[in-house]
């Protein structure tokens, strides 16, 4: 993939990968702890490993390897509504600022596309420069209060006795399909 630094890639998520994916997403918890934002219980949580051994047979985990090909970050998706929900996407501190959050975030509209999904939606704090400041320069707009689907209230109200829900938002993107985006085919002239 060619938003990826050199020697970095993004693969399928394998079972093989699931501690360091639990590594990965506990590290880049840490991140949050001085802001706080999170509940300490909230900043040891992690993606289970039973979440991981379901999603990864469906194609709901891509993860980014470094030069070595150890997973360094991963995204999770799961089809919610009628688009994709991005779980969690997580890197690793120490290859952070690298680009590599965002080309995972581009893996998962490309999936979208794939898949022939209208969007991708996901919960962020707002005001963090990583969250929704982050998600908004890769187009994500904030969803209003009154517009959320019914399965974004029931993850707000398991968020609420972690963190303030106040100052977090949900957002979305819309992917365009290749029919919308290339227009149907031209006859050939006879």
């Amino acid at each position: 993939m060619s938003d990826l630094p050199e020697g970095y890639s993004i693969t399928a998520g394998k079972p093989d990968d699931i501690s360091a994916l639990i590594a990965v997403d506990k590290a880049a918890s840490a991140l949050f702890g001085p802001t706080g934002l999170l509940s300490e219980d909230a900043l040891q949580d992690h993606v289970p490993a039973d979440v991981f051994e379901a999603e990864m047979p469906l194609g709901n985990v891509f993860v980014a390897r470094n030069q070595h090909g150890w997973p360094i970050g991963f995204a999770l998706i799961r089809p919610r509504g009628n688009g994709l929900y991005l779980d969690q996407v997580s890197v690793h501190p120490d290859h952070g600022q690298k680009g590599i959050g965002r080309a995972l975030v581009i893996r998962v509209l490309s999936e979208a596309e794939i898949r022939k999904l209208p969007h991708v939606s996901l919960s962020t704090f707002r005001t963090i420069p990583w969250n929704g400041p982050f998600y908004g320069s890769m187009g994500f707009r904030e969803i209003p209060p009154d517009k959320l689907d019914p399965y974004m209230r029931e993850i707000e109200d398991a968020q609420r006795p972690f963190m303030d829900v106040t100052k977090r938002c949900f957002m979305r993107r819309k992917v365009r399909r290749a029919l919308f985006r290339f227009g149907a085919p031209k006859p050939e002239p006879e």
